[in-house]
């Protein structure tokens, strides 16, 4: 018997050209934004990675201002006094310590600020250099936390008072993204350059608040020295506050 082979022809209709040519121009925008979005994610890893190299660079020629300095106090005086025998002796009318100056540094937009310390939390494995703006504007603190941590409110470093300092969260191991983890108990420690004096403090409290809560910076602490540390939540739809008190 003879079997015959029928084949249908297939028939391109213009809507399937349609559908086709949506495909081609889906695909191609698919492509476009795969590798817009792969770019943008090397440059914020670029970006990072600069920050943090940033950041040490400033911690780095900040202690060692410090450290050049810390004994090499000015001392100055007036020849004012007369002994008996009619030679005069130097009067010390202060004792003047430059490393503040030194310290002083431009950002790449020309916001002065100075290094005024280092924030160290062992538990992390974090240590960067604190920065402290001339002016405090919003620009000038969003200028400097790309540098490093910077001190957002409250008295001089390792004093009476509440100070505390921002830093962001990158959702990785840099700057504060790893602060969120730490547990009433952690040590932090403060290094005040202008003195050369640590401190230690221990984290009592951990919570989270709206961007426009800012009781956090409050300076009712009862006589006691604290410090506040604030970073965002990794959705950034709210801040997480860790409070530590001097130990």
């Amino acid at each position: 018997m003879n079997q015959i082979l029928v084949t249908k022809k297939l028939y391109i209709t213009p809507e399937l050209k349609r559908k086709k040519k949506v495909y081609k121009v889906n695909f191609i925008i698919s492509v476009f934004f795969l590798i817009v979005l792969i770019s943008v994610y090397i440059y914020a890893a670029y970006d990072r990675d600069k920050a943090e190299a940033m950041s040490q660079d400033i911690l780095a020629n900040a202690e060692q201002v410090d450290n050049t300095v810390a004994d090499s106090d000015i001392l100055i005086a007036v020849l004012n006094d007369t002994t008996d025998d009619g030679t005069e002796t130097p009067v010390v009318i202060s004792n003047t310590n430059q490393n503040e100056n030194k310290t002083k540094q431009q950002s790449q937009s020309g916001y002065t600020y100075v290094t005024d310390g280092k924030i160290v939390i062992p538990k992390l494995g974090i240590e960067y250099g604190i920065l402290d703006g001339e002016t405090d504007s919003e620009a000038e603190t969003e200028e400097l936390l790309k540098m490093s941590p910077v001190k957002f409110h409250g008295p001089e470093i390792n004093t009476v008072g509440n100070y505390c300092i921002v830093g962001h969260n990158y959702r990785n191991s840099r700057f504060f993204s790893k602060v969120p983890t730490l547990v009433n108990g952690d040590i932090i420690q403060i290094t005040y350059f202008a003195d050369n004096s640590m401190v230690e403090y221990e984290v009592y409290d951990k919570y989270t608040v709206v961007p426009e809560d800012v009781s956090c910076t409050s300076q009712n602490t009862d006589g006691r020295t604290e410090i506040t540390l604030i970073t965002c939540t990794d959705d950034s739809s709210q801040r997480w506050i860790i409070k530590a008190r001097a130990i």
